[in-house]
């Protein structure tokens, strides 16, 4: 064991002193490193934020929502007192376990914000239970060019709105003004509500661009729901990849209690279970997030095919000027390892120096390559994106921001490691089972 330290101390020694001649193939794997960690760190991050957006405009990993077709006003997303407890029940006997449980109303784009003589048409009208864990949550998640004082404050005061900074800007409304609601009924009436403004959210994604919420009591007054009643159940569960599994245990539970609408796995099907006729029946369907984004999937495995292919090829780069450099290294170095094999030094000593080298080798490039990676990741979060349509839904607060997964941050290093190892070992073998005088002429290996 001693002898085997000695050798790696020795590989650590000659890794010091030839620092020059490795110092290019320290540049090209820190740099190939960064270049391959930002695109993945990006790609994640994109994904993340998209996800985070629909989570937050859904409210949940899994979402059952209710249909009612006739009725006489615009709105028809309702799930009345029966439907939610079936609900709840189920997620209970499925084991589903969720964080948290969101219960919303939601009223689509026919509803009016007006303030001072200015009116924006919304797109999303939110009723939200404002001290719901599932609430207080996503709204700490969220954020507010003018937050409310105390948030929690706010689910006390059923007069409470907050509107999106698009929608504000538009009002000329602050924190502290008094704006009108409108909307109809769900048997078609006009009805309005006054309410204060209590926070502005910076949300300008293709979700929030004009976008408000108040609390899910007075939607449900204003539409003439029951105050107990929602149009939605959004659960939080403790692990969302398996939310596809999730919904089909809920689905096969609630069959044969409520009118289900068969499992959609894409915005198509989605929509055509919105708009389907049928009975007076309410109508309950379950989406997780990957129906709500499948068109933004679609685009976002584009990205996926654009980043493995920059990935392979950055891979290819490092792996043949890796090559090429460590080659020159060995061949410049032939004699030297003979005369260590003339002084005692077996083949496998030989191997131990050469690959101690390329392991600490490797490890001072990843470290470089990460705070190059940190560096141009903060260099890209000033980049404007704006000019692209739609594209806030990529970012968060404004900005591209790279997400830094320990799975994928791994396999990065294990793709680098493997590299080396493919590098090294070869020639390393070759090197050490030479003849003596073929080491000692310097003969190319």
């Amino acid at each position: 064991m001693e002898k085997f330290f000695a050798f790696v101390k020795l590989g650590a020694r000659y890794l010091y002193r030839y620092r020059r001649r490795y110092g290019f193939l320290l540049a090209a794997l820190a740099f190939g490193f960064a270049i391959i960690t930002l695109i993945t760190s990006l790609k994640d991050g994109m994904y993340d934020s998209v996800y985070y957006t629909a989570q937050s405009q859904y409210a949940g990993d899994l979402v059952a929502i209710g249909y009612n077709t006739v009725s006489g006003g615009g709105h028809h997303h309702h799930l009345g007192k029966d439907e939610i407890t079936a609900i709840l029940n189920a997620a209970v006997t499925t084991g589903m376990d969720p964080q948290y449980t969101v219960l919303r109303t939601l009223y689509g784009s026919d509803s009016l914000v007006i303030y001072n003589g200015a009116a924006v048409r919304l797109k999303y009208l939110m009723g939200c239970d404002w001290d719901a864990g599932g609430e207080v949550h996503l709204f700490g998640k969220m954020d507010f060019e003018e937050p409310p004082e105390q948030f929690s404050g706010v689910g006390n005061q059923d007069d409470s709105i907050v509107l999106s900074v698009p929608t504000a800007q538009q009002l000329g409304a602050k924190v502290g003004d008094r704006v009108t609601v409108e909307l109809e009924t769900r048997y078609g009436q006009k009805n309005t509500g006054m309410f204060i403004v209590r926070g502005i959210v910076k949300d300008t994604s293709i979700f929030g661009y004009f976008k408000a919420y108040i609390s899910r009591k007075s939607l449900n007054r204003l539409i003439l729901y029951d105050d107990d009643e929602c149009s939605s159940i959004g659960f939080f569960l403790k692990d969302p990849a398996s939310a596809e599994r999730v919904r089909q245990r809920m689905q096969a539970a609630l069959s044969g209690q409520l009118a289900m609408e068969p499992l959609a796995y894409n915005r198509d099907e989605m929509n055509n279970d919105e708009f389907r006729p049928g009975d007076d029946r309410i109508k309950v369907s379950l989406y997780t997030m990957s129906v709500y984004l499948s068109e933004i999937s679609n685009l976002l495995s584009a990205m996926n095919i654009i980043s493995y292919f920059l990935y392979v090829m950055m891979l290819l780069i490092i792996l043949v000027s890796a090559a090429v450099t460590y080659r020159l290294v060995l061949y410049e170095r032939t004699r030297e390892l003979g005369v260590m094999r003339v002084i005692g030094c077996y083949g496998r000593d030989l191997r131990l120096v050469l690959w101690t080298e390329i392991t600490v080798l490797g490890l001072f490039a990843l470290a470089a390559g990460f705070i190059l990676a940190l560096l141009l990741s903060w260099v890209i979060s000033f980049v404007p994106f704006s000019w692209l349509p739609s594209f806030d839904i990529f970012m968060k607060n404004g900005k591209l921001t790279p997400l830094y997964q320990p799975g994928t941050i791994l396999v990065n290093v294990a793709t680098i490691f493997l590299i080396l190892f493919v590098l090294a070992v070869f020639p390393a073998f070759r090197v050490s089972r030479k003849k003596l005088p073929d080491l000692l002429s310097g003969e190319p290996l």
